[in-house]
Protein backbone atom coordinates (compact mmCIF):
# COMPACT_ATOMS: atom_id res chain seq x y z
CA UNK A 1 0.00 0.00 0.00
CA UNK A 2 0.97 3.27 -0.13
CA UNK A 3 2.60 5.03 2.78
CA UNK A 4 2.26 8.64 2.78
CA UNK A 5 4.91 10.93 2.78
CA UNK A 6 3.40 12.74 5.61
CA UNK A 7 3.34 9.80 7.77
CA UNK A 8 6.85 8.64 7.21
CA UNK A 9 8.23 11.96 7.44
CA UNK A 10 6.82 11.95 11.21
CA UNK A 11 8.74 9.05 12.29
CA UNK A 12 12.12 8.66 14.06
CA UNK A 13 14.69 7.07 12.33
CA UNK A 14 14.13 4.05 14.65
CA UNK A 15 10.91 3.56 14.43
CA UNK A 16 11.05 4.06 10.71
CA UNK A 17 13.33 1.17 10.74
CA UNK A 18 10.89 -0.62 13.37
CA UNK A 19 13.42 -1.05 15.50
CA UNK A 20 13.16 -1.26 19.48
CA UNK A 21 16.47 0.02 21.94
CA UNK A 22 17.22 -3.44 23.45
CA UNK A 23 16.76 -3.80 27.25
CA UNK A 24 20.16 -5.19 28.86
CA UNK A 25 20.87 -8.37 29.83
CA UNK A 26 19.41 -9.20 33.50
CA UNK A 27 21.02 -11.34 36.36
CA UNK A 28 18.59 -14.13 37.83
CA UNK A 29 18.37 -12.66 41.15
CA UNK A 30 17.00 -9.39 40.87
CA UNK A 31 14.29 -7.17 42.71
CA UNK A 32 10.83 -6.60 41.66
CA UNK A 33 11.06 -3.59 39.91
CA UNK A 34 13.68 -4.97 37.75
CA UNK A 35 11.52 -8.26 37.02
CA UNK A 36 8.43 -6.42 36.15
CA UNK A 37 10.31 -4.22 33.83
CA UNK A 38 12.00 -6.65 32.12
CA UNK A 39 8.29 -8.48 31.05
CA UNK A 40 8.35 -11.07 28.08
CA UNK A 41 12.47 -10.45 28.05
CA UNK A 42 13.76 -11.46 31.30
CA UNK A 43 16.80 -13.30 31.32
CA UNK A 44 18.25 -11.68 28.75
CA UNK A 45 16.03 -11.36 25.61
CA UNK A 46 15.87 -8.77 23.41
CA UNK A 47 12.97 -7.73 22.08
CA UNK A 48 12.35 -6.93 17.74
CA UNK A 49 9.66 -5.67 15.64
CA UNK A 50 8.13 -6.78 12.60
CA UNK A 51 6.76 -4.12 9.88
CA UNK A 52 3.70 -4.89 7.79
CA UNK A 53 2.13 -2.59 5.19
CA UNK A 54 -1.67 -3.02 5.40
CA UNK A 55 -2.83 -3.64 1.41
CA UNK A 56 -4.53 0.06 0.45
CA UNK A 57 -8.34 0.20 0.46
CA UNK A 58 -10.60 -0.11 -2.75
CA UNK A 59 -10.42 3.50 -3.41
CA UNK A 60 -6.28 3.99 -3.56
CA UNK A 61 -5.43 0.82 -4.80
CA UNK A 62 -5.10 2.63 -8.32
CA UNK A 63 -4.51 6.19 -9.21
CA UNK A 64 -7.79 6.31 -10.79
CA UNK A 65 -11.01 5.26 -9.92
CA UNK A 66 -14.89 5.43 -11.08
CA UNK A 67 -17.08 8.03 -9.30
CA UNK A 68 -20.07 6.11 -7.47
CA UNK A 69 -22.16 7.75 -10.22
CA UNK A 70 -22.62 9.93 -12.35
CA UNK A 71 -26.01 10.46 -11.56
CA UNK A 72 -25.05 11.18 -7.53
CA UNK A 73 -25.81 14.86 -6.90
CA UNK A 74 -25.02 16.31 -3.55
CA UNK A 75 -25.94 19.67 -1.73
CA UNK A 76 -23.59 21.08 0.62
CA UNK A 77 -25.03 23.00 4.14
CA UNK A 78 -21.99 24.68 6.11
CA UNK A 79 -18.68 25.05 3.88
CA UNK A 80 -16.61 26.48 6.78
CA UNK A 81 -13.69 24.96 8.18
CA UNK A 82 -14.48 21.13 7.71
CA UNK A 83 -17.13 21.74 5.08
CA UNK A 84 -14.73 22.94 2.84
CA UNK A 85 -12.40 20.59 3.46
CA UNK A 86 -15.15 17.76 2.43
CA UNK A 87 -16.17 19.40 -0.31
CA UNK A 88 -12.85 19.27 -2.04
CA UNK A 89 -12.80 15.79 -1.14
CA UNK A 90 -16.16 14.97 -2.41
CA UNK A 91 -15.15 16.79 -5.83
CA UNK A 92 -11.99 14.81 -5.61
CA UNK A 93 -14.05 11.55 -5.77
CA UNK A 94 -15.95 12.45 -8.83
CA UNK A 95 -19.04 13.68 -7.32
CA UNK A 96 -20.81 16.51 -8.87
CA UNK A 97 -21.92 19.72 -6.22
CA UNK A 98 -25.56 21.08 -6.88
CA UNK A 99 -25.37 23.65 -4.48
CA UNK A 100 -24.64 25.03 -1.41
CA UNK A 101 -26.01 26.48 1.91
CA UNK A 102 -24.26 28.75 4.42
CA UNK A 103 -25.54 31.81 6.54
CA UNK A 104 -22.15 33.32 5.91
CA UNK A 105 -21.96 35.11 2.34
CA UNK A 106 -17.86 35.31 2.69
CA UNK A 107 -18.59 31.16 1.98
CA UNK A 108 -20.62 31.28 -0.84
CA UNK A 109 -17.50 33.21 -2.39
CA UNK A 110 -15.58 29.77 -1.32
CA UNK A 111 -17.56 27.23 -2.34
CA UNK A 112 -17.31 29.14 -5.41
CA UNK A 113 -13.40 29.34 -5.49
CA UNK A 114 -13.27 25.19 -4.21
CA UNK A 115 -15.72 24.20 -6.90
CA UNK A 116 -14.03 26.15 -9.89
CA UNK A 117 -17.62 27.13 -10.61
CA UNK A 118 -18.34 30.78 -10.48
CA UNK A 119 -22.27 30.14 -11.27
CA UNK A 120 -22.88 27.81 -8.39
CA UNK A 121 -25.50 27.71 -6.83
CA UNK A 122 -25.57 29.62 -3.30
CA UNK A 123 -28.16 30.38 -0.67
CA UNK A 124 -28.25 31.25 2.92
CA UNK A 125 -31.78 28.59 2.75
CA UNK A 126 -30.77 25.37 3.30
CA UNK A 127 -34.64 24.47 2.66
CA UNK A 128 -34.26 25.49 -0.42
CA UNK A 129 -31.55 22.23 -1.29
CA UNK A 130 -33.98 20.11 0.26
CA UNK A 131 -36.71 20.91 -2.27
CA UNK A 132 -34.45 20.51 -5.02
CA UNK A 133 -35.18 17.32 -6.79
CA UNK A 134 -32.10 17.24 -8.35
CA UNK A 135 -30.30 16.53 -5.40
CA UNK A 136 -30.03 13.20 -4.36
CA UNK A 137 -27.96 13.43 -0.66
CA UNK A 138 -26.64 16.54 1.54
CA UNK A 139 -23.64 16.74 3.17
CA UNK A 140 -23.92 18.92 6.78
CA UNK A 141 -20.77 20.77 8.49
CA UNK A 142 -22.40 23.01 11.03
CA UNK A 143 -22.61 23.93 14.29
CA UNK A 144 -23.65 20.88 16.86
CA UNK A 145 -26.69 22.88 17.91
CA UNK A 146 -28.23 22.41 14.24
CA UNK A 147 -27.57 18.67 13.57
CA UNK A 148 -30.67 17.35 14.56
CA UNK A 149 -32.66 19.87 12.66
CA UNK A 150 -30.87 19.55 9.38
CA UNK A 151 -30.62 16.16 9.53
CA UNK A 152 -34.51 15.22 10.64
CA UNK A 153 -35.54 17.88 8.21
CA UNK A 154 -33.26 16.12 5.66
CA UNK A 155 -34.60 12.73 5.78
CA UNK A 156 -38.18 13.89 5.79
CA UNK A 157 -37.91 15.36 2.46
CA UNK A 158 -36.37 11.87 1.50
CA UNK A 159 -32.63 13.14 0.96
CA UNK A 160 -29.74 10.69 2.01
CA UNK A 161 -27.39 12.76 4.22
CA UNK A 162 -23.96 12.96 5.74
CA UNK A 163 -23.54 14.54 8.77
CA UNK A 164 -20.39 15.73 10.83
CA UNK A 165 -19.78 14.79 14.29
CA UNK A 166 -20.49 14.53 16.61
CA UNK A 167 -24.05 13.37 16.09
CA UNK A 168 -26.24 15.40 18.34
CA UNK A 169 -25.81 18.34 20.13
CA UNK A 170 -27.31 16.22 23.36
CA UNK A 171 -28.98 12.80 24.28
CA UNK A 172 -32.45 14.25 23.15
CA UNK A 173 -31.62 15.07 19.89
CA UNK A 174 -29.74 11.82 19.62
CA UNK A 175 -32.54 9.68 20.07
CA UNK A 176 -34.86 11.79 18.12
CA UNK A 177 -32.43 11.57 14.86
CA UNK A 178 -32.31 7.40 15.35
CA UNK A 179 -35.62 7.91 15.35
CA UNK A 180 -36.36 9.96 12.65
CA UNK A 181 -33.33 7.80 10.62
CA UNK A 182 -35.57 4.41 11.15
CA UNK A 183 -38.69 6.36 10.38
CA UNK A 184 -38.32 7.85 6.79
CA UNK A 185 -35.73 4.79 6.31
CA UNK A 186 -33.21 7.06 4.49
CA UNK A 187 -29.21 6.84 4.61
CA UNK A 188 -27.48 8.65 7.25
CA UNK A 189 -23.72 8.64 7.56
CA UNK A 190 -22.18 10.74 10.60
CA UNK A 191 -18.78 11.79 10.24
CA UNK A 192 -16.28 10.06 12.45
CA UNK A 193 -13.91 8.77 9.28
CA UNK A 194 -11.40 6.66 11.35
CA UNK A 195 -14.19 3.89 10.85
CA UNK A 196 -14.06 3.67 7.58
CA UNK A 197 -10.24 3.34 7.24
CA UNK A 198 -7.92 0.24 7.21
CA UNK A 199 -6.16 0.41 10.18
CA UNK A 200 -9.64 0.10 12.47
CA UNK A 201 -10.24 -2.46 10.02
CA UNK A 202 -6.94 -4.15 10.84
CA UNK A 203 -7.44 -3.66 14.33
CA UNK A 204 -10.73 -4.91 14.74
CA UNK A 205 -9.90 -8.00 12.84
CA UNK A 206 -6.57 -8.51 15.39
CA UNK A 207 -9.08 -7.91 18.38
CA UNK A 208 -11.40 -10.41 17.37
CA UNK A 209 -8.34 -12.94 16.31
CA UNK A 210 -7.68 -13.04 19.84
CA UNK A 211 -4.37 -10.84 19.69
CA UNK A 212 -4.46 -8.99 23.18
CA UNK A 213 -6.14 -11.64 24.57
CA UNK A 214 -8.88 -10.99 27.47
CA UNK A 215 -9.38 -6.94 27.23
CA UNK A 216 -9.22 -5.58 30.63
CA UNK A 217 -8.55 -1.93 30.26
CA UNK A 218 -8.66 0.74 27.39
CA UNK A 219 -6.72 3.95 27.31
CA UNK A 220 -7.34 6.80 24.81
CA UNK A 221 -5.81 9.69 24.74
CA UNK A 222 -4.52 13.12 23.11
CA UNK A 223 -3.51 16.49 23.48
CA UNK A 224 -2.90 20.11 21.79
CA UNK A 225 -0.99 23.11 22.82
CA UNK A 226 -1.57 26.01 21.03
CA UNK A 227 -4.37 28.60 20.77
CA UNK A 228 -6.06 27.13 16.86
CA UNK A 229 -6.08 23.88 18.43
CA UNK A 230 -7.94 25.13 21.53
CA UNK A 231 -10.58 26.70 18.70
CA UNK A 232 -9.00 30.24 18.85
CA UNK A 233 -9.58 30.78 15.27
CA UNK A 234 -9.81 34.32 14.18
CA UNK A 235 -12.94 35.26 12.64
CA UNK A 236 -13.44 36.48 8.90
CA UNK A 237 -12.42 39.95 9.27
CA UNK A 238 -15.56 40.83 7.07
CA UNK A 239 -17.96 38.88 9.90
CA UNK A 240 -20.60 41.42 10.65
CA UNK A 241 -24.70 41.44 10.57
CA UNK A 242 -24.71 42.47 7.43
CA UNK A 243 -22.36 39.31 6.31
CA UNK A 244 -23.97 36.68 8.41
CA UNK A 245 -27.70 35.70 9.36
CA UNK A 246 -26.95 36.09 12.91
CA UNK A 247 -30.20 35.50 14.19
CA UNK A 248 -30.56 32.54 11.95
CA UNK A 249 -27.39 30.99 12.99
CA UNK A 250 -28.48 31.17 16.81
CA UNK A 251 -31.51 28.97 15.92
CA UNK A 252 -32.39 27.13 19.84
CA UNK A 253 -29.32 28.98 21.42
CA UNK A 254 -29.77 31.92 23.89
CA UNK A 255 -30.52 35.32 21.75
CA UNK A 256 -27.48 37.44 21.92
CA UNK A 257 -26.34 40.19 20.15
CA UNK A 258 -23.51 39.50 17.00
CA UNK A 259 -20.55 38.30 18.31
CA UNK A 260 -17.74 37.18 15.98
CA UNK A 261 -16.21 35.20 18.23
CA UNK A 262 -19.02 32.47 18.90
CA UNK A 263 -19.07 32.33 15.35
CA UNK A 264 -15.87 31.33 14.73
CA UNK A 265 -15.35 29.78 18.19
CA UNK A 266 -18.63 28.08 18.76
CA UNK A 267 -16.97 24.66 20.08
CA UNK A 268 -15.74 26.93 23.30
CA UNK A 269 -19.55 27.34 24.18
CA UNK A 270 -21.93 24.76 25.18
CA UNK A 271 -24.53 26.51 23.79
CA UNK A 272 -23.71 25.85 20.31
CA UNK A 273 -20.92 22.76 20.66
CA UNK A 274 -20.04 20.02 22.71
CA UNK A 275 -16.44 21.02 23.48
CA UNK A 276 -13.48 18.69 23.45
CA UNK A 277 -15.77 15.75 24.35
CA UNK A 278 -17.91 16.50 20.37
CA UNK A 279 -14.56 17.53 18.91
CA UNK A 280 -11.82 15.20 19.75
CA UNK A 281 -13.09 12.31 22.23
CA UNK A 282 -15.98 11.14 19.38
CA UNK A 283 -12.75 10.45 17.21
CA UNK A 284 -11.09 8.17 20.27
CA UNK A 285 -14.19 6.86 21.06
CA UNK A 286 -15.87 5.79 17.52
CA UNK A 287 -12.66 4.17 16.83
CA UNK A 288 -12.51 2.10 19.64
CA UNK A 289 -16.29 1.13 19.54
CA UNK A 290 -15.80 0.11 15.86
CA UNK A 291 -12.43 -1.78 16.99
CA UNK A 292 -14.08 -3.48 20.00
CA UNK A 293 -17.86 -4.23 18.17
CA UNK A 294 -19.33 -2.47 21.06
CA UNK A 295 -21.70 -0.11 19.29
CA UNK A 296 -23.82 1.16 22.71
CA UNK A 297 -23.17 3.55 24.94
CA UNK A 298 -21.13 3.37 28.14
CA UNK A 299 -22.82 2.54 31.50
CA UNK A 300 -21.66 4.78 33.54
CA UNK A 301 -19.05 7.68 33.32
CA UNK A 302 -17.25 10.31 35.75
CA UNK A 303 -15.79 13.21 34.25
CA UNK A 304 -12.71 15.82 36.27
CA UNK A 305 -11.13 18.66 34.10
CA UNK A 306 -11.58 22.40 34.03
CA UNK A 307 -10.54 25.57 32.26
CA UNK A 308 -6.77 26.07 33.35
CA UNK A 309 -4.75 27.68 30.16
CA UNK A 310 -7.64 29.57 27.94
CA UNK A 311 -9.41 31.40 30.03
CA UNK A 312 -11.50 33.35 27.22
CA UNK A 313 -14.55 33.46 28.28
CA UNK A 314 -15.50 30.07 26.85
CA UNK A 315 -17.62 27.48 29.57
CA UNK A 316 -16.30 24.20 28.08
CA UNK A 317 -13.27 23.25 29.84
CA UNK A 318 -9.66 22.90 28.08
CA UNK A 319 -8.79 19.65 30.34
CA UNK A 320 -11.27 16.83 30.05
CA UNK A 321 -10.45 13.81 31.25
CA UNK A 322 -13.65 10.93 32.00
CA UNK A 323 -13.52 7.24 33.54
CA UNK A 324 -15.87 5.31 31.35
CA UNK A 325 -17.81 1.66 32.31
CA UNK A 326 -18.24 -0.14 29.32
CA UNK A 327 -19.27 -3.73 29.52
CA UNK A 328 -17.74 -3.65 33.16
CA UNK A 329 -14.58 -2.90 31.24
CA UNK A 330 -12.55 0.53 32.41
CA UNK A 331 -12.16 2.37 29.75
CA UNK A 332 -9.96 5.90 30.72
CA UNK A 333 -9.78 9.13 28.25
CA UNK A 334 -7.30 12.01 28.42
CA UNK A 335 -7.81 15.09 26.75
CA UNK A 336 -5.82 18.62 27.13
CA UNK A 337 -5.61 21.09 25.05
CA UNK A 338 -2.73 22.52 27.65
CA UNK A 339 0.11 19.91 26.19
CA UNK A 340 0.67 18.49 23.15
CA UNK A 341 0.62 14.62 23.33
CA UNK A 342 0.33 11.81 20.93
CA UNK A 343 -3.39 10.65 20.17
CA UNK A 344 -3.43 6.70 20.70
CA UNK A 345 -5.98 4.32 21.72
CA UNK A 346 -4.19 1.60 23.52
CA UNK A 347 -5.99 -1.88 24.12
CA UNK A 348 -4.82 -3.41 26.84
CA UNK A 349 -5.14 -7.77 27.42
CA UNK A 350 -4.29 -10.43 28.98
CA UNK A 351 -1.86 -11.50 25.82
CA UNK A 352 -0.83 -8.09 25.32
CA UNK A 353 -1.89 -4.57 23.85
CA UNK A 354 -2.58 -2.83 21.01
CA UNK A 355 -1.78 0.59 20.26
CA UNK A 356 -3.96 2.50 17.50
CA UNK A 357 -2.60 5.68 16.09
CA UNK A 358 -2.96 7.67 12.69
CA UNK A 359 -1.01 5.90 10.38
CA UNK A 360 -0.06 3.03 12.49
CA UNK A 361 -0.91 -0.16 14.82
CA UNK A 362 1.86 -1.41 17.16
CA UNK A 363 0.74 -4.94 18.85
CA UNK A 364 2.88 -5.85 21.80
CA UNK A 365 2.94 -9.60 22.73
CA UNK A 366 2.69 -10.76 25.52
CA UNK A 367 2.42 -14.82 27.27
CA UNK A 368 1.18 -13.17 30.71
CA UNK A 369 3.07 -16.00 32.29
CA UNK A 370 6.32 -16.08 34.42
CA UNK A 371 9.06 -15.96 32.26
CA UNK A 372 11.82 -16.55 35.13
CA UNK A 373 11.67 -17.98 38.49
CA UNK A 374 9.68 -16.15 41.09
CA UNK A 375 11.55 -13.20 42.93
CA UNK A 376 9.71 -14.26 45.92
CA UNK A 377 11.90 -17.39 46.28
CA UNK A 378 14.49 -14.64 47.09
CA UNK A 379 13.65 -15.02 50.69
CA UNK A 380 13.70 -18.34 50.86
CA UNK A 381 16.82 -20.15 52.71
CA UNK A 382 19.68 -20.96 49.85
CA UNK A 383 19.01 -25.06 49.07
CA UNK A 384 15.72 -24.51 48.89
CA UNK A 385 16.07 -21.33 46.59
CA UNK A 386 18.00 -23.38 44.51
CA UNK A 387 16.01 -26.25 44.50
CA UNK A 388 13.27 -23.97 43.78
CA UNK A 389 15.09 -22.49 40.73
CA UNK A 390 16.61 -25.83 39.09
CA UNK A 391 12.74 -27.59 39.45
CA UNK A 392 11.55 -24.27 37.82
CA UNK A 393 13.57 -24.64 34.61
CA UNK A 394 12.73 -28.75 34.14
CA UNK A 395 9.48 -27.65 34.51
CA UNK A 396 8.89 -24.77 32.34
CA UNK A 397 11.24 -26.38 29.62
CA UNK A 398 13.39 -23.14 28.87
CA UNK A 399 17.37 -23.04 29.66
CA UNK A 400 19.08 -19.88 31.07
CA UNK A 401 19.93 -17.72 28.47
CA UNK A 402 18.20 -19.14 25.83
CA UNK A 403 14.06 -17.95 26.71
CA UNK A 404 11.94 -17.68 23.77
CA UNK A 405 12.29 -13.79 21.78
CA UNK A 406 8.49 -12.19 21.69
CA UNK A 407 8.70 -10.25 18.76
CA UNK A 408 6.44 -6.97 18.14
CA UNK A 409 4.28 -5.72 15.20
CA UNK A 410 3.70 -2.89 13.34
CA UNK A 411 1.33 -2.18 10.77
CA UNK A 412 1.54 0.58 8.75
CA UNK A 413 -1.57 2.27 6.90
CA UNK A 414 -3.24 5.31 5.17
CA UNK A 415 -4.30 8.12 7.45
CA UNK A 416 -6.81 7.42 9.40
CA UNK A 417 -8.02 10.50 9.10
CA UNK A 418 -8.46 11.36 5.62
CA UNK A 419 -12.48 12.03 5.10
CA UNK A 420 -12.04 10.26 1.17
CA UNK A 421 -12.89 6.51 2.47
CA UNK A 422 -15.62 7.49 4.60
CA UNK A 423 -16.89 9.95 1.95
CA UNK A 424 -17.20 7.11 -0.92
CA UNK A 425 -18.61 4.77 1.34
CA UNK A 426 -21.39 7.35 1.76
CA UNK A 427 -21.67 7.91 -1.77
CA UNK A 428 -21.59 4.55 -2.64
CA UNK A 429 -24.60 3.73 -0.08
CA UNK A 430 -26.36 6.44 -1.62
CA UNK A 431 -26.07 4.34 -5.06
CA UNK A 432 -27.05 1.40 -3.70
CA UNK A 433 -28.83 1.78 -1.03
CA UNK A 434 -26.35 -0.62 1.01
CA UNK A 435 -25.23 0.18 4.63
CA UNK A 436 -22.59 2.78 5.36
CA UNK A 437 -19.95 2.26 8.11
CA UNK A 438 -21.12 4.64 10.41
CA UNK A 439 -25.10 4.90 10.41
CA UNK A 440 -27.29 6.66 13.18
CA UNK A 441 -27.40 4.06 15.43
CA UNK A 442 -23.56 3.90 15.78
CA UNK A 443 -23.36 7.82 15.86
CA UNK A 444 -25.85 8.06 18.98
CA UNK A 445 -23.89 5.61 20.37
CA UNK A 446 -20.76 7.19 20.37
CA UNK A 447 -22.56 10.76 20.80
CA UNK A 448 -24.03 9.45 24.01
CA UNK A 449 -20.91 8.90 25.74
CA UNK A 450 -19.22 12.76 24.65
CA UNK A 451 -23.12 13.56 26.31
CA UNK A 452 -22.55 11.67 29.31
CA UNK A 453 -19.14 13.08 29.95
CA UNK A 454 -19.97 16.79 29.45
CA UNK A 455 -23.19 15.54 31.75
CA UNK A 456 -20.58 14.76 34.18
CA UNK A 457 -18.10 17.52 34.14
CA UNK A 458 -21.02 19.98 34.71
CA UNK A 459 -22.94 17.68 37.36
CA UNK A 460 -19.51 17.24 39.06
CA UNK A 461 -20.82 13.48 39.94
CA UNK A 462 -20.82 9.92 38.52
CA UNK A 463 -23.71 9.77 35.79
CA UNK A 464 -25.29 6.28 33.83
CA UNK A 465 -27.07 5.61 30.93
CA UNK A 466 -30.89 4.83 31.60
CA UNK A 467 -31.95 2.13 28.80
CA UNK A 468 -35.22 2.30 29.50
CA UNK A 469 -36.19 6.31 29.94
CA UNK A 470 -33.04 6.61 27.08
CA UNK A 471 -31.91 9.68 29.02
CA UNK A 472 -28.63 10.68 31.55
CA UNK A 473 -29.46 9.64 35.02
CA UNK A 474 -27.25 11.49 37.96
Amino acid sequence: MNVSLASWSKLSPIRKLGLRVPLTRMKEKFSRRAFLRAGAVAAGGLTGANIVLLDPSPLFASSSFQPPSDRVRCGFVGVGMQGSGLLDATLGLGVECVAVADLYDGRHTLAREITQNPKLRTTRRYQELLDDKEIDCIVAAVPDHWHRKIVVDAISAGKDIYCEKPMSHNAADGIAMVDAAQRYNRIVQIGSQRVSSQLCRKARELYQGGAIGQLSLVELSLGRNDPTGAWQYPPPPDLSPATVDWETWLGTAPKIPFDAHRFARWRCWKEYGTGLAGDLMVHLISGMIYTLGWNEPPQRAQAFGGIYRFRDGRNMPDVHTVIFEYNKIPVYCRLTLDTETEEVARFMGSKGILELGEFEIRHYPQSGLDRAPSYYANSFPAKMRDEYRKQWHVEHGEKLGQEPISANTIYKGHDYDDVRPHLWTFFEAVKSRGPVAEDAVFGNSAALACHMANESYFQKSPVTWDIKSRTIKV
